[in-house]
């Protein structure tokens, strides 16, 4: 208790904190504050780009926790010659791509200067240890920038296409009438589409960010066992996606095309996220038997 308390300073002890960086903070609020208001009467109100606003607040939150870096920092000698050199290279470049994502339009670059303009600030001043300790706050914010037009069109396609021939295949095994012409599904008296947002591109990103997140404050030991959550987490994703086509084909099946285009619909994209994440959970379990985590033990000196 007492090492923990002395670990995470209160708010009392974050005021040196606060009168140290103010400068750093009003310049990150000039900056970004405009841009998350451009978010958030936007892209954050698609459901493709809602994961944004938390991914914002899981990162501040991250920050928040390990807040003692900047204490421990402050009372520490300053960084190195070739920290701050790379951390100014990293600051002129993430200036640079915000000034051209902001007066160009372009969110990729606004939004994805954030990582190299923070990065670069915690290097000048505090040097690479900070960056090491905040390493994954920085990281989480990447999943914050749009993914570029030119992945999207070039996923999508492929996406639907599989999702449309699985969802068919699956269905008529199980003895319902459904055809499939493209990423047209016909069941009954029925045609779907199989559109852009039920492609699971998006999906696949807001998950991998939450599963990833979901490790990080998990800590195993087991190296094994983190990579094979990860290198699921896009299968489970692409499966969790396909159960979401299959429920909107049975629900307009038996239910009409109104339930299946209404509330139902956007209820399914609560569901898939709800499935991928329980899919997740259960192979983390079952791997929990197979790759335990060891813990250190810790020795006490007393004699047996």
């Amino acid at each position: 208790m007492n090492t923990l308390a002395a670990r995470q300073p209160g708010f009392g002890n974050s005021l040196p904190i606060i009168k140290t960086w103010w400068p750093i903070i009003l310049g990150l609020l000039v900056l970004y504050v405009p841009t998350y208001w451009t978010l958030a009467h936007g892209l954050w109100n698609e459901d493709d780009h809602a994961h944004g606003p938390i991914v914002l607040i899981v990162s501040l939150f991250l920050v928040w926790q390990r807040r003692d870096v900047f204490m421990e920092g402050a009372q520490k000698m300053r960084p190195g010659g070739i920290e701050v050199a790379l951390g100014w290279a990293l600051l002129v470049v993430g200036l640079l791509a915000y000034a051209l994502g902001r007066s160009q339009g372009i969110l990729l670059f606004e939004v994805g200067s954030q990582v190299p303009v923070i990065l670069g600030a915690l290097l000048i001043t505090l040097g690479v240890r900070s960056a090491r300790a905040l390493w994954f706050a920085l990281f989480f914010l990447l999943f914050m920038i749009p993914l570029p037009g030119i992945i999207v069109d070039a996923a999508t396609g492929p996406l639907k296409q599989y999702i449309s021939v699985i969802a068919e295949h699956v269905l008529y095994a199980a003895g319902y009438p459904i055809a499939r012409s493209g990423v047209t599904l016909t069941v009954g008296p029925y045609q779907l589409l199989v559109a852009d947002a039920c492609s699971g591109l998006h999906s696949m990103f807001s998950l991998s960010a939450m599963g990833l997140l979901y490790l990080y404050l998990m800590q195993h030991t087991s190296v094994a066992r983190n990579l094979i959550i990860m290198a699921a987490i896009l299968p489970i994703a692409f499966a969790a996606n396909i159960v979401r086509v299959m429920v909107l084909v049975l629900v307009t099946y038996h239910m009409g095309d109104e339930a299946g285009q209404g509330f139902l619909h956007g209820f399914a994209g609560i569901m898939l996220f709800v499935i991928g994440l329980l899919f997740l959970f259960v192979l983390d379990w079952i791997l929990g038997f197979i790759f335990p985590d060891r813990r250190p033990v810790h020795l006490t000196g007393d004699k047996p």
